[in-house]
């Protein structure tokens, strides 16, 4: 899943639930500038489906993309669904480069949810393991071979170059972290099946999670409670959220349920990640995604765990000119993804 030495320039690809996004950058380093990105809608059971038919209408979408933002190159990184990926973070003992490769597979064997010779596996060393000062961590990745390959060949198909694929929850730290920051974050992006979340600490993540409840579940519970169709649900939803006071706390009433379930998967991540990192306290979270636009929503986080929320910019590493903030900042919470892939540097 990593990038092919010696490749220069290419576009970072978020092949989404939703929608499918693109973002070129020009430049190295800290100094990268927006040279495009794009959007497009597409049907929500293409992204999901695995028919040769539906991959087919999936590439041509991303064909018509790519061919309308006009990118200078074909080479691209492309984003893989959090649930697709397992991601666990492994002490292991502390060995030489040449014989640290072999130990991993021979772990990560025991640790991985499908067969090792059945998938694509990635790891990144993390440092000193906190429970066992023999040994050092590593972020482990594994992605179903037959994923990777069904999507490789859809999108070679199209003529693109596939230089890596890399999960979206590590992209998305990438973009709404900025580089020397030493506290500890929880970023969390709502989409519309799933909410990503990543712990990140000293500009690395620690714990990474697809929790199945996003913006679908909580709109669905919006029309079962309220009897509303869907339309109007929505409506409501991103209209009043979490406001108690809004049309006599009826929405809030209505969807407050489903929410719960949620902050009770992010409270379980943090005690998960407080009982590993003994020293360690979140100190703060950033939200994007739905979790953005979700009325009310980054208030009621803030009072639930006692952090500082922030709205994410997924463009805050990324220089533009002035003249476009505002077009870029309103776009912003869909873009995490897509930005923090075309911001790889190696």
């Amino acid at each position: 899943m990593s990038l092919l030495s010696g490749v220069s320039g290419f576009f970072g690809l978020d092949i989404g639930s939703t929608a499918v996004r693109l973002v070129e950058l020009h430049g190295t380093g800290s100094q990268r500038s927006l040279a495009k990105y794009a959007y497009m809608p597409i049907d929500a059971k293409l992204a999901l489906s695995d028919s040769a038919n539906d991959q087919q209408r999936l590439g041509q979408a991303i064909a018509q993309l790519v061919t309308q933002a006009r990118v200078s190159t074909r080479n691209v990184a492309v984003g893989v669904p959090s649930q697709r990926v397992f991601t666990t973070v492994a002490d292991i003992d502390r060995l030489p480069q040449a014989e640290l490769a072999k130990a991993i597979r021979y772990q990560a064997d025991a640790l991985l949810p499908t067969p090792l010779a059945e998938s694509k596996i990635d790891w990144a060393m993390l440092g000193d393991s906190p429970a066992d000062k023999t040994k050092v961590e590593i972020l482990l990745s594994s992605v179903p071979n037959n994923f990777i390959e069904q999507r490789l060949d859809m999108l070679e198909g199209i003529g693109l170059n596939v230089i890596a694929f890399e999960p979206d929850n590590l992209a998305l730290s990438r973009a709404l972290t900025a580089g020397g920051q030493n506290d500890v974050q929880l970023l969390l992006d709502m989409g519309e099946k799933s909410t990503d979340l990543v712990i990140v600490a000293n500009g690395q993540p620690k714990l990474t999670r697809a929790i199945p409840t996003g913006m679908e579940a909580i709109i669905r519970s919006a029309v079962q409670n309220l009897n509303v169709d869907e339309a109007q649900a929505k409506q409501f939803v991103m209209k009043f959220g979490l406001g108690k006071e809004k049309l006599e706390g009826q929405v809030y009433q209505g969807i407050i349920g489903t929410v719960e379930l949620l902050t009770a998967e992010i409270e379980k991540s943090i005690k998960f990640f407080q009982t590993r990192y003994t020293n360690q306290k979140i100190e703060r979270m950033i939200v994007t995604g739905g979790a953005s636009v979700l009325p009310e929503f980054p208030i009621y986080l803030a009072n639930k765990f006692g952090v500082n929320v922030e709205i994410g910019n997924s463009w805050r590493n990324v220089q533009f000119s002035g003249g476009r903030e505002n077009e870029l900042l309103a776009i912003s919470n869909q873009f995490g993804v897509a930005v923090g892939l075309a911001e790889r540097t190696e």
